[in-house]
């Protein structure tokens, strides 16, 4: 078999290797798109994950006034000023939600019935979804209750509504669906990972390359650094709830937290960061140090003014495996921020990460695929920007010993 004949093999092999991770990644993306993308939107970032119930009657003294016209989407009620549409929402339950509500409307001068309220001013406000409506029949002159499932459509609603005589009390809700709580989780776990892993993996790195001697002890710290890289991560999530709740609970954590959280996610990064750091050092040529230490620099100069700015790029590299990292994990954080959605998260509350969200989506008895679709894809987005933002920051910090 010649040379030429085998070079030719390897190539083709190469060849179809990379079509065929090109095909499985873009089937992958291609199939998230599909799936998620169409749920993907401003009330999906903005908004709570959970409904929040209102119960509401309208004012007594109220002085109805005609309300004014509406040309907008959805089926429109002349007598009471307001507009609805059917939605299906990000869970996939069929709602009918409010689209307008004219100034005038009695809808808009109501006071909550909920017991503790104190009959405090409420009203209906476009995005709540209708629950139940309570209204005096003009033909009857008797009370009618209308629930959800008697609504059936936005178009029935509004013509059983212009057929009331009077309103006499409202159930609404908040759509919910909303991935905002989890945004913001997922950047108080990456940004108090990282400010505890940084410093503590790049100083370390130093260390091990431009300070250790070449011993046993050294060798021996080094083969450990590897081997914690390959600990299955619910390894440390039980770490973190045994070994460092008490380290929160000095900072006033009462329970499982986001603080608690990161501090794990930092001790999973650092194998990444100092292996990471520490090859990126490794490839900065002898010959600099030297130039640099005969111009009567001191050790310490040298490392923080020639060697870090030349391995800055592999450096920022680690610091995105460490970001990926965060953002991917789950494992840990089912036992240190809890699996339950918080929509106000802090640093010291419970609170779940985008990826842990799409565990607990998938995890219940009617899975979300199209949900679980646009969570992907906006982690995909995330990762995407900060990863472009860091490689703007290494480009202008790095500096080349070509």
């Amino acid at each position: 078999m010649s040379r030429k004949f085998k070079d030719g093999i390897l190539n083709g092999l190469t060849y179809i290797s990379s079509i065929i991770g090109v095909l499985i990644l873009g089937s992958i993306m291609v199939y998230l798109i599909v799936t998620g993308a169409s749920s993907i939107n401003w009330h999906l970032l903005s908004s709570d994950y959970y409904v929040e119930t209102a119960n509401a009657a309208v004012n007594e003294d109220y002085v109805y006034e005609a309300p004014g016209a509406y040309s907008g989407e959805g089926y429109y009620s002349k007598k009471w000023g307001v507009a609805f549409e059917d939605i299906v929402t990000a869970h996939k339950d069929e709602e009918i939600q409010v689209t307008y509500v004219d100034p005038n409307s009695p809808f808009n001068h109501m006071y909550s019935t909920v017991a503790g309220d104190d009959n405090a001013a409420i009203s209906l406000t476009v995005g709540n979804t209708m629950q139940n409506i309570y209204y005096i029949d003009s033909a009857t002159g008797e009370q009618v209750y209308l629930s959800q499932g008697s609504m059936e459509s936005a178009e029935n609603l509004v013509s059983v509504l212009d057929e009331a005589e009077s309103i006499v009390s409202v159930n609404f809700q908040s759509l919910g669906g909303g991935i905002r709580g989890s945004i913001v989780s997922t950047l108080y776990l990456i940004l108090i990972s990282l400010l505890i892993s940084l410093p503590i993996g790049i100083g370390a790195a130093i260390y091990l390359h431009e300070y250790a001697a070449k011993t046993k002890i050294n060798s021996l710290i080094r083969q450990g650094i590897d081997t914690l890289t390959g600990v299955p991560s619910i390894i440390y999530g039980l770490m973190g709830v045994t070994v460092l709740f008490p380290v929160t609970q000095a900072f006033g954590a009462t329970s499982t937290s986001i603080l608690l959280g990161g501090l794990t996610l930092a001790i999973i990064l650092l194998p990444t960061i100092i292996s990471s750091t520490e090859e990126a050092l490794i490839v900065v040529p002898q010959s600099l140090r030297d130039g640099s230490l005969s111009l009567g620099a001191t050790k310490s100069q040298t490392i923080f003014k020639v060697v870090l700015p030349c391995a800055i790029n592999g450096i920022l590299t680690g610091v995105l495996l460490g970001i990926g990292r965060v953002i991917g994990e789950s494992a840990a954080l089912v036992y240190t921020t809890s699996t339950v959605i918080n929509d106000n998260p802090t640093i010291l509350s419970q609170g779940t990460s985008l990826a842990l969200m799409i565990w607990s989506i998938m995890s219940g008895e009617q899975p979300n695929y199209e949900l679980a679709s646009a969570i992907s894809l906006i982690i995909l987005i995330i990762v995407f920007v900060i990863n472009l933002v860091v490689k703007l920051i290494g480009k202008r910090l790095a500096k080349s010993f070509q």
